[in-house]
């Protein structure tokens, strides 16, 4: 059984890596590293060693310039000790067809690196950005997500409906062209939309769809399926009293059980 050995990655502005590490120890993960940025940079840590990232959400470096847009070229620009680029270093990782989950800011990363929805295998080339909401406020509420049956996703396989809390100011997904949503539609990668509450569609009303996002978009993911990005956090919801409801016998599925997905996926392969 191969054993699942997750990198959450933390430093400068990041502020989920704990409950993000305790969200994949709670879905089975045998081993849970929290590392800072730097630790790759001194090769402390080293990619190669894990089967599972997560890109927690924060704020990274205030969201200056824009969201994640100074940790991408972080990761673009920085060496490891060894004198290889940890962008590489990230490459094989795709190579090696490893999970990567990204969440908020994470998914905005993700974005910038050009991780999702890297279309035509197109990876490591920007395609979207996730740019200011409509409202033009910090939203911060629990929302409804409708997950696409059809998409290869291994994070939403079988599931339904989720109900998780998102909390940003720059959550609407624009393409760089017209053709990308298209395309996204046609192979199913919009993994998750935001829903009405009531009749549980897809729904670009506000304040249901919290940012405007085209076609209610809340999580992509790539062609193989092994890289997820959302925006809302499903390391928030990892215990029933998480549910704002909870005291009036209101729940949901857990957050968890998209990482528990991911890890019954790694455990499956030989």
């Amino acid at each position: 059984m191969v054993q699942v050995n997750t990198l959450v990655i933390t430093g400068h502005g990041i502020s989920c890596e704990r409950e993000s590490a305790f969200a994949a120890e709670m879905a089975g993960s045998d081993r849970t590293t929290i590392a800072f940025f730097s630790d790759l940079v001194a090769s402390k840590i080293v990619l190669s060693n894990y089967n599972l990232i997560i890109f927690p959400g924060g704020f990274l470096d205030g969201d200056d310039l824009g969201a994640a847009h100074t940790a991408a070229h972080r990761w673009q620009l920085s060496q490891s000790s060894s004198g290889r680029l940890l962008i590489d270093d990230l490459r094989s990782f795709v190579d090696d067809e490893k999970l990567i989950l990204g969440i908020g800011n994470g998914f905005q990363l993700l974005l910038k690196l050009g991780l999702l929805p890297a279309l035509n295998g197109q990876y490591f080339t920007q395609q979207g950005v996730m740019s200011p909401n409509d409202s033009a406020l910090f939203e911060d509420r629990w929302v409804t997500l409708k997950v696409n049956p059809a998409s290869p996703c291994v994070f939403t396989q079988g599931l339904d409906y989720l109900y998780l809390p998102v909390r940003h100011a720059e959550g609407k997904f624009v393409p760089l062209d017209e053709q990308i949503l298209t395309q996204l539609q046609t192979q199913n990668l919009i993994t998750l939309q935001y829903a009405d509450s009531q009749t549980l569609e897809v729904t670009q009303a506000y304040p249901a769809n919290p940012s405007g996002s085209p076609l209610g978009i809340a999580g992509l993911t790539d062609s193989s399926g092994r890289i997820l990005g959302l925006m809302p956090h499903p390391e928030a919801y990892t215990h029933l009293t998480n549910h704002p409801r909870w005291t009036r016998g209101e729940t949901a599925t857990l957050g968890t059980v998209l990482l528990q997905k991911g890890v019954e996926y790694l455990r499956s392969k030989k």
